[in-house]
């Protein structure tokens, strides 16, 4: 898939919006996001929210709402209200004095039930759930009719009643609108539009013991806030035509048009609610906000910013037909947006000692460093020390390297970032033979990073002081899984595909600026990658950083090499 972001208004909603427009249909545009609190929301719903604010945002009048689609009470959590509207509003949207929820309309539902009773086209049925799936039949055999389906409207509207009033155990009847048993949609034979639940509601206490089912509620309370297109994904192809069908059956105020488009399916990760769950109760990550995870909330503890998710989504665009996105396009968002953000600063994850031989001991200098060396007076400069003891990376050393390596080796001169150039004199190793130290000489005439006789090197390093060095710990995170398509393989259970080094930590060593780091506060460290002070976990005392994403993409190679 192409870097490029589609041309605007160009993708096929966009297209019917404006020929609604200028037909009259419709003078404006009003849209909705309207997730079950029941979870987090994750990535996919990012592409929702982008695509119903943003479709409104651009028409004069047009608006956006929030609803809370809460007609199940036993999933559903105020905890879940105020995560998802938190996420909502720290991606960009605001649906100012637009906030409902289905449970504002129960009433009004039940009059539509009752409506739905009195015209012939709902019954109350008795059978228990494991019939009533018997009963349907299959794609290519034909249901039968309840024995319950020809009750008479005086005998539903009592049975109704007495639903509502807690007369009856849950699954003892529920209400079904009467359509046909044949339908080749099977979503149109005879639906469930109301069950029993003796459950509490979060927000209507037990007011309530008899709730509506999802298709029924959807579709009516689009038509009581006057939504005018009701975008949704695919999964929901199949349920426009009950959709429409309750819209054409009650006295509804509006006729909302349902529009389906491709759900946003990313490799190396799972977007399914139940696996989200699985994944969290299990132990296999810490929370719904783990780094990990496509939640929005871990997102944005990871670091990844708001506009990055809102580049994404219009750079994937909306489709008619469900695809998968590899994760590298995310992670491009991700630089692009952070590249002309973020400070660059040095950190040595895997550190190794250095000591410059010919450096006087008891002796330090400070260097001054751009934040953005591109633009240096973007953000200013920082003292970063420099002294005889350094720590480099541990990669940044070969003592028999490659052909094509221009880091530092035996006899081979490099330029220490901002400092000088040095030369690899000797190393000191431990009893197992691992190299513990590389003594190096370096010239005063380079100091700044320059050679005054114009010679040149072809690897430049970062470094840290290793007297003035903070102790940080960093949180190297990575895929989650170690398979594209994690759950393509149904007898093979998803977790066995998580990849061991999702999150790798280590104790780094980072330049002393980092002490005022806050959490929150994001960084290129560089030659390394992009990173955050963990919005939770990180203090002054411990400073803990969130690796956002590398700077580039080395994943495939990563894999290649089995590691």
């Amino acid at each position: 898939m192409s870097n490029e972001k589609p041309p605007p208004g160009t993708d096929f909603i966009r297209q019917i919006i404006a020929e609604d427009l200028a037909s009259g249909k419709h003078s404006t545009v009003v849209t909705r996001f309207p997730p079950e609190p029941n979870g987090y929301l994750h990535i996919g719903h990012a592409k929702s929210i982008t695509l119903n604010f943003g479709v409104a945002s651009e028409v004069p009048g047009g608006r956006c709402h929030l609803r809370f689609d809460d007609s199940n009470p036993e999933t559903e959590d105020a905890e879940y209200i105020e995560a998802i509207k938190q996420d909502v509003k720290w991606l960009g949207y605001d649906w100012g004095d637009h906030l409902f929820h289905a449970s504002d309309y129960f009433e009004e539902l039940y009059a539509f039930a009752v409506h739905l009773i009195k015209s012939g086209k709902a019954y109350v049925c008795s059978l228990s759930e494991e019939d009533i799936r018997k009963y349907r039949g299959t794609v290519t055999k034909a249901g039968t009719g309840s024995p319950y389906r020809d009750r008479s409207v005086e005998e539903n509207l009592d049975l109704l009643g007495r639903m509502r009033a807690g007369e009856f155990a849950d699954g003892e009847h529920v209400l079904r609108a009467k359509i046909d048993m044949a339908a080749s949609n099977m979503k149109m034979r005879d639906p469930l539009l109301y069950r029993i639940r003796h459950a509490p509601h979060y927000r209507t206490g037990s007011d309530w013991c008899i709730y509506p089912m999802y298709d029924f509620t959807h579709c009516l309370s689009d038509a009581m806030e006057n939504i005018t297109h009701s975008l949704c994904t695919l999964e929901f192809e199949n349920n426009r035509e009950l959709y429409d069908w309750i819209l054409d059956n009650v006295p509804a105020p509006a006729k909302p048009r349902q529009i389906e488009f491709a759900r946003l399916n990313l490799n190396y990760t799972v977007m399914s609610k139940r696996k989200l769950v699985e994944l969290v109760d299990g132990g296999h990550v810490s929370g719904w906000d783990d780094p990990r995870l496509p939640t929005i909330a871990g997102l944005r503890r990871r670091g990844v910013t708001p506009e990055a998710i809102r580049d994404f989504c219009e750079r994937i665009g909306v489709a008619k037909a469900n695809s998968t996105v590899d994760v590298a396009l995310f992670e491009h968002s991700i630089r692009d947006d952070l590249n002309t953000k973020t400070p660059r600063v040095m950190g040595v994850l895997d550190p190794l000692k250095l000591v410059i031989v010919n450096y006087p001991e008891d002796e330090s200098e400070d260097f001054d460093a751009p934040y953005f060396p591109d633009d240096p007076p973007k953000m200013g400069t920082r003292k970063v020390p420099f002294g005889r003891e350094l720590y480099i990376e541990r990669a940044d050393f070969m003592e028999d390297p490659p052909k094509k390596f221009f880091r530092l080796a035996p006899g081979r001169e490099v330029r220490l970032r901002w400092a000088y150039f040095v030369t690899c004199v000797d190393v000191v190793k431990d009893e197992d033979g691992e190299v513990v130290e590389v003594h190096c000489t370096y010239d005063p005439e380079t100091k700044g990073g320059d050679a005054p006789d114009g010679r040149r090197v072809k690897g430049t390093i970062h470094w840290v002081s290793a007297a003035h060095a903070l102790k940080a710990e960093v949180r190297l995170y990575d895929r989650l899984f170690t398979e594209a398509n994690p759950d393509a393989d149904k007898d093979v259970d998803f977790v066995e595909h998580l990849n061991p080094h999702s999150m790798d930590v280590v104790s780094a060593r980072v330049e002393p600026s980092l002490a005022q780091a806050m959490p929150g506060d994001r960084f290129q460290f560089e030659r390394t990658g992009y990173f955050i002070a963990d919005s939770i976990d990180h203090t002054t005392d411990k400073p803990v950083f969130n690796r956002i994403v590398p700077l580039r993409d080395s994943w495939k190679k990563i894999v290649a090499k089995g590691k």
